[in-house]
C-alpha cells in the first residue's frame, strides 16, 4: 500500500460507522417492567382474596350456609363452595364501594355486680 492510499484510508477511517455502540442494552426498563408485573400480580391476588371474603360475608349475612342439623351454627363446607351472588365482579364491586362503611354500633352490656 502506498502513502497516498494510506492517507486516504486514514481520512475515511473516521467516517466508518461504529458497530460496537449500534445496539445499546439498558437494564433499567427491565427492572421497571418487572416491578410493574409484580405489582399487578399482587393486586390481582388481593382482588381474588377480597372476592372470596365478600362471597363468604354475604353468604353469612343472608343465612345461606346455616347448618341443617344444629340450628344457629354455620356449615363450613358450604362456605367454601357457596356462590352468594351471580358473578365475581359483583362481590368485588360491593367490597370496593363499601370498604369504608362504618361498623355497626357495639352493644354495651351492663356491668355485673
Amino acid at each position: 500500500m502506498s502513502d497516498v492510499e494510506g492517507k486516504i484510508l486514514k481520512i475515511y477511517d473516521k467516517s466508518k460507522p461504529e458497530d460496537e455502540d449500534l445496539y445499546e442494552i439498558s437494564h433499567v426498563n427491565h427492572w421497571a417492567w418487572s416491578l410493574v408485573v409484580l405489582l399487578v400480580g399482587v393486586i390481582l391476588w388481593l382482588c381474588l382474596a377480597l372476592v372470596h371474603a365478600e362471597n363468604q360475608r354475604y353468604a353469612l349475612e343472608t343465612s345461606q350456609c346455616q347448618d341443617p342439623v344444629f340450628k344457629g351454627s354455620i356449615d363450613k363446607p358450604c362456605l367454601l363452595t357457596v356462590q352468594s351472588r351471580a358473578h365475581w365482579w359483583q362481590h368485588l364491586g360491593y367490597a370496593v364501594t363499601h370498604a369504608w362503611q362504618a361498623p355497626p354500633p357495639a352493644t354495651v352490656l351492663p356491668p355485673k355486680h
